[in-house]
C-alpha cells in the first residue's frame, strides 16, 4: 500500500492530481513481471528491474500524452481524464491477456525458504517485500530531502510558477515525478503478485482504492504520510482479518477513509491548509 500511495501523494504534492491511472500501472508491473519470469525465464531480480523500466516509460507517456496538454484545465477535466486513462489501461490489458488469472511461477532456491519465529512461519519472500519497501522509502526520503532534485521538486510542488521563474525546469521535474512514481508501482505490483501468486488485470483496482485511503489516512501530499498511512491500514485489515473475518477488510479500509476525512482531512501527519487573505 505504501509503495503504491507514495506515487499518488507524489503527484498530488507537485500538480494536485489525483492520478487514478496509477494503480493500472502496478497492475501493469505485475504483468511485466510476470511475463519475464514465465515467457523469458529471467530471474526475479531481472523481472523486476524490466518491470520498473517499462512502468518508468509508461509513466512518461501517460503525463505527456494525457495530463500535460491539459495542465492549465480545469480540476475536474484532468480527474476525468486519469479515470479515462486507468480505464483505458485496464481493459487494454483485458484485450491483451484476456481476462482469465495467471499465475507467478513458484519461488526457489533461496526464495522459497521459511523461517519459524515462535508459532509465526515467515517466507524469505516476505522479508523481501518488507526490506525493499523500507530501503526504497528512506531512499526517496533522502532523494526528497538531500538532493537538488529534491529541492526542485519540493519548490515545484510549493509555488510552480516560482519555481519555473528560477530557472527550474518544472516539465522535467513532473515527468521525474511519474517516473519515480510508476517505478515504485510497479516493485510492489511484482512483490505483491509474486506473493499472492497470482496477477489479473483487476488487481489494480482494490490496491489502487486502498493505496490512495493510504495517502489520505497519512496526509495526501507528504512522503511519510504514505509511509505511515500504507503501515497503519494493513496493520489495521491485518488485525481485522485475524480476530474477525477477512470477509470485512475491505469494508474497514473504507470505513478507515470516511473517519479521517471527517475528523481530520488532512491524515495523520498533513497539515491543514491557511488560507490567507
Amino acid at each position: 500500500y505504501a509503495l503504491i500511495a507514495l506515487g499518488y501523494t507524489m503527484v498530488y504534492g507537485i500538480i494536485k492530481l489525483i492520478n487514478f491511472a496509477h494503480c493500472d500501472v502496478y497492475m501493469i508491473g505485475a504483468y511485466v513481471g510476470y511475463a519475464c519470469m514465465t515467457f523469458l525465464h529471467l530471474g526475479f531480480a531481472v523481472s523486476l528491474c524490466a518491470a520498473m523500466l517499462v512502468c518508468m516509460v509508461l509513466g512518461v507517456i501517460i503525463e505527456k500524452v494525457a495530463y500535460k496538454p491539459l495542465r492549465n484545465a480545469t480540476r475536474i477535466a484532468v480527474l476525468i481524464t486519469a479515470i479515462g486513462v486507468s480505464y483505458l489501461l485496464e481493459y487494454g490489458m483485458m484485450y491483451f491477456v484476456k481476462a482469465n488469472v495467471r499465475t507467478y511461477p513458484a519461488m526457489t532456491g533461496l526464495m522459497a525458504k521459511t523461517f519459524q519465529f515462535g508459532g509465526v512461519t515467515v517466507s524469505m519472500l516476505q522479508v523481501l517485500i518488507v526490506a525493499i519497501t523500507v530501503v526504497l522509502m528512506i531512499a526517496l526520503q533522502l532523494i526528497v530531502k538531500k538532493t537538488r532534485i529534491g529541492k526542485a521538486m519540493r519548490a515545484t510542488a510549493q509555488n510552480r510558477k516560482m519555481a519555473m521563474l528560477l530557472g527550474i525546469d518544472a516539465d522535467r521535474i513532473i515527468s521525474l515525478t511519474f517516473i519515480i512514481g510508476s517505478s515504485l508501482a510497479a516493485i510492489g505490483g511484482v512483490l505483491i503478485a509474486n506473493h499472492v501468486g497470482q496477477v489479473n488485470f483487476f488487481i489494480g483496482f482494490i490496491a489502487g482504492i486502498k493505496a490512495f485511503t493510504a495517502a489520505v489516512l497519512g496526509g495526501i501530499g507528504s512522503i511519510p504520510g504514505a509511509m505511515v498511512g500504507g503501515l497503519v491500514l494493513g496493520l489495521c485489515e491485518s488485525f481485522a482479518t485475524g480476530y474477525i473475518s477477512s470477509a470485512y477488510e475491505d469494508a474497514l479500509a473504507f470505513a478507515l477513509l470516511v473517519l479521517i476525512l471527517i475528523f481530520r482531512p488532512a491524515g495523520i501527519l498533513g497539515k491543514p491548509k491557511v488560507q490567507k487573505v
